[in-house]
């Protein structure tokens, strides 16, 4: 699978996961992508933490207003009866546990259900942004990511890069499966039918459970 077949696979299977009428905030890269693939019956709003309840697609050229922006940067629009505010009151927001679900990419996360995803040591990183209050404040946390970078693995027994939150981590979906963070570790519930499973755990630095009704991920 190339980039673009890796990204839109993460981002079909992760629109699964909303329900009509939740609260959802997007990390910013892949996660952007998920409207892109809800049900049409399925309308959620979703939250930017700079200040923004109910976000619309990017701006079309020409029609950038410099107000809208994603936690990204990149010009957005507001859809019919979007709210704005400011960044106190959207954290506010967030850590009151009025999100259901936030989406966010992941450098590392391992079978703890740990996330590493704002910083490399020795290398300029933008920040940690408001990943640390989503993660403690939505109601559910999902990861979508590539599965590896480069070939190395992605998600370990054990995170070893600077942590943004402890087991805060409840569904993992990559290219090649979904799998769910339980005491006993990563279980793999769905597989994409072109990997075996012998093919995800290799690539995966933590010991999978293949669940005994896993299922093909669509």
């Amino acid at each position: 699978m190339d980039k673009q077949q890796i990204r839109e696979t993460v981002a079909r299977r992760a629109a699964k996961e909303l329900r009509d009428g939740y609260i959802v905030n997007l990390g910013i890269g892949l996660p952007t992508l998920i409207p892109n693939y809800l049900d049409e019956n399925v309308h959620v709003t979703i939250h930017s933490e700079n200040g923004l309840l109910g976000m619309g697609p990017k701006a079309a050229e020409g029609e950038e207003d410099p107000e809208f922006n994603d936690a990204g940067g990149a010009l957005i629009t507001a859809l019919p009866g979007a709210c704005t505010f400011d960044s106190a009151t959207s954290f506010g927001y967030v850590r009151g546990g009025h999100v259901d679900v936030t989406i966010l990419g992941a450098l590392q996360c391992d079978a703890k259900g740990n996330l590493a995803n704002w910083c490399i040591p020795g290398k300029k990183v933008p920040g940690m942004g408001g990943a640390m209050d989503l993660l403690s404040g939505a109601k559910r946390v999902i990861l979508a990511m590539e599965h590896t970078a480069r070939g190395n693995h992605k998600i370990l027994e054990e995170c070893t890069l600077p942590l943004t939150a402890a087991n805060c981590v409840d569904l993992i979906i990559t290219e090649m499966g979904v799998m769910k963070v339980t005491p006993e570790g990563l279980v793999l519930t769905e597989i994409n039918p072109e990997f075996t499973a012998e093919q995800v755990q290799e690539a995966t630095g933590a010991k999978l459970i293949v669940a005994e009704n896993l299922k093909p991920m669509c």
